[in-house]
């Protein structure tokens, strides 16, 4: 089969709200997996893919063991894996480089894909509003930080972790579309736009929310949605993009 699409998806959120659902969910992305790796020529995962994650020096978050077995199985046959870290696996570095084969991104990229501009993030931190937020993303990604957090045992910090992810997915959740002047990555893909007209893509997650926007007549918006509720992804098929669920 000739292997020309791309796959994005996003907030698998692995490791919540239960072991008991993350598994049931982990096993569904495996089959996810399974069903576009015949025809996928790369696929990005576009941020919290787990709820929450740190490396230690010599440790990592238990669990897992499936995704990422499954992800080294891919990489291995060719297929690149490319992974833009959220606010919930910002501390990713290169434990998964070195097992799985991925690539991680810090920040958003851009990339060209038969002759179109994709400009692909999580989201997080970007265009108006999100006060708070942008300013606790500061604190995390501060060097210092990381290495105050390290200090701490895994059994307390990893526990500190996953109540602070449940609070800050709980309070960031807004199921419903906003509108054109409030949906704040809307905002900033037209910005940007005028700052770059010839993107033709801005792929995001974060919101939860399944999203295909037109920007201009030349540019679209959309959002990968989640795994939690949706079970949606994005499909790039050379040309054009589609919006995509996942049903079994």
């Amino acid at each position: 089969m000739n292997k020309t699409k791309i796959y994005f998806a996003s907030d698998f959120h692995l490791g919540s709200p239960s072991l008991k659902e993350s598994h049931e969910r982990e096993k569904r992305i495996i089959r996810w997996l399974d069903e576009i790796k015949k025809d996928a020529k790369s696929i990005y995962l576009i941020g919290d893919i787990f709820d929450f994650w740190f490396e230690y020096k010599k440790v990592v978050p238990k669990g897992y063991v499936r995704l990422l077995g499954k992800i080294a199985e891919i990489t291995d046959s060719g297929i690149g894996v490319h992974i833009v870290t959220g606010n919930h696996d910002l501390w990713m570095n290169d434990y998964l480089i070195k097992e799985c084969g991925v690539k991680i991104y810090h920040e958003p990229i851009q990339i060209k894909e038969s002759n179109k501009t994709l400009f692909i993030g999580h989201g997080d931190g970007l265009g108006p509003g999100e006060n708070s937020f942008k300013l606790i993303k500061k604190i995390f990604k501060n060097k210092l930080c990381q290495w105050m957090f390290a200090r701490l045992h895994p059994n307390t910090a990893i526990k500190f972790a996953h109540w602070w992810s449940k609070k800050s997915r709980d309070s960031g959740s807004t199921p419903e579309y906003l509108g054109g002047e409030k949906e704040y990555l809307e905002i900033f893909s037209r910005n940007h736009l005028k700052e770059d007209p010839e993107i033709n893509f801005f792929i995001f997650g974060h919101r939860h929310l399944p999203l295909d926007v037109k920007i201009s007549n030349n540019c679209r918006y959309l959002n990968t949605g989640d795994w939690i509720n949706h079970f949606s992804y994005l499909e790039f098929d050379k040309e054009d993009f589609s919006l995509q669920y996942h049903t079994n």
